[in-house]
């Protein structure tokens, strides 16, 4: 094996010094996979218990009236996630755009819209009006409010309990760090978060964005108290599968209304052709348990040894996990790059193409992404990517099978070595 991963581009001592990270963390990796276990039996049991069958991957065309297979899908999706309705489309292009139909959908002119988790992804600033854009909640009369975490993570329960008033209709919790390096909010904290805003207003919609998050644990946000849970297919529940595509479970009339921001008041859910996809779609999450595992060995791995290379590292090498997404703080642009350079040069497609930063649309500061994917911009599959701006942290993330996910960490310690930003010495002594 040791010759394959040199054939491979990884120099022995790279490879001698992650092996030995690697079996370190056996009783980790079983760990996640009683996790994977758990979630591949909840998908399949909600699989068999709507009766999923092969005509439910037909495709359908024009307005989409009466598709089996996509209102069957959707029945499978609310299942999953103990919830009372979901809109599950590939009219959704990304994860943006999902919280951007449920955050529409539910709110009107006048409404305040407030964050308690802090500053909200860079791409939905543009969605609420942080930053001044066309179309953006702002202009139709929502207002925004925000509470920062405190310095150690926690919630800011004091200053949540003030900001909330009379014009408070909806709260939007972010689950996973986003481009931050704030810890990832599990399950059980998002529920107690709920509750307690629940406490004060209770008929405030909290909303998650599980972006990253779906099946990493046994529950998910509406199994605590969240009225709509929203993300992408082609991040964890699609299963590398999914070429497009959104999701929104929750409380049926929240679903309901954000159906009709997708398509047109009075339409809703009745519209929209599948288009051929419901195969993957399906297929995809039925894959998914054990795709997200993979993609969180490989995060628990690429924590451990850059921590111990001296990096800061969010979450650490020991923490629980809540998402798949793993910070690492490399400390200058040229760290982001090379790293990023790494995770392409593993890549199945495009590996021999050189990422670099650009002005990409949403962002405030140039962004390095790499991500050698079969699906553009699919984060299940092994990529990173990350701002070119201090503190310069890397964010790695997915592999749709551990051992690929273990080859591009490798091959990203493998650039930082060859630049000279890690050197050699460091790890020969630390094996």
């Amino acid at each position: 094996m040791r010759e394959m991963y040199k054939a491979a581009g990884i120099m022995p001592e790279v490879y001698d010094f992650c092996e030995s990270i690697e079996k370190s963390l056996e009783e980790r990796f079983k760990a996640i996979d009683t996790v994977a276990e758990y979630n591949q039996l909840k998908v399949v049991m909600a699989m068999q218990a709507n009766k999923v069958s092969e005509a439910h991957f037909q495709p359908s065309s024009g307005y989409g009236y009466d598709d089996l297979g996509r209102d069957t899908l959707e029945k499978v999706y609310a299942h999953i996630f103990h919830a009372e309705d979901a809109l599950v489309r590939p009219h959704i292009t990304c994860g943006t755009h999902a919280l951007t139909i449920a955050l529409s959908g539910n709110l009107r002119p006048g409404d305040e819209l407030l964050s308690p988790v802090g500053k909200p992804y860079d791409t939905l600033e543009g969605v609420i009006g942080i930053r001044p854009q066309t179309g953006s909640l702002a202009e139709y009369g929502v207002t925004y409010r925000q509470v920062d975490l405190l310095p150690n993570g926690d919630f800011d329960f004091e200053n949540i309990r003030k900001a909330i008033n009379e014009r408070t209709k909806l709260v939007t919790i972010q689950r996973s760090k986003g481009y931050q390096t704030r810890p990832t909010l599990s399950v059980a904290r998002i529920g107690e978060l709920i509750r307690f805003v629940k406490s004060i207003k209770p008929d405030i919609i909290c909303m998650v964005d599980n972006c990253y998050g779906e099946f990493v644990e046994k529950i998910e946000p509406t199994d605590v108290g969240a009225d709509m849970c929203v993300g992408s297919l082609i991040k964890n529940p699609g299963g590398g599968l999914a070429p497009i595509g959104g999701y929104i479970v929750g409380k049926k009339e929240c679903v309901e209304r954000a159906a009709y921001r997708l398509t047109a008041p009075g339409l809703g859910k009745e519209l929209g052709a599948s288009l051929g996809v419901n195969r993957s779609f399906y297929q995809g999450l039925f894959l998914a348990p054990q795709v997200v595992a993979g993609a969180l060995k490989g995060a628990i791995f690429a924590a451990n040894i850059y921590e111990k290379l001296g990096f800061d590292v969010v979450p650490n090498g020991t923490e629980s996990r809540h998402d798949i997404i793993q910070a690492v703080v490399l400390g200058s642009p040229e760290g982001v790059i090379k790293f990023c350079k790494g995770i392409q040069a593993a890549a199945p497609v495009d590996s021999f193409v050189d990422p670099e930063p650009w002005a990409m649309p949403g962002y405030d500061s140039d962004v390095i992404m790499a991500a050698g994917a079969f699906v553009q911009g699919s984060s299940i599959e092994l990529s990173a990517d990350g701002p070119i701006k201090p503190p310069y942290a890397v964010y790695f993330q997915g592999g749709i099978t551990w051992y690929h996910s273990k080859y591009g960490i490798m091959m990203s310690l493998e650039k930082l070595v060859e630049a000279g930003i890690v050197d050699k010495s460091q790890i020969i002594h630390r094996f």
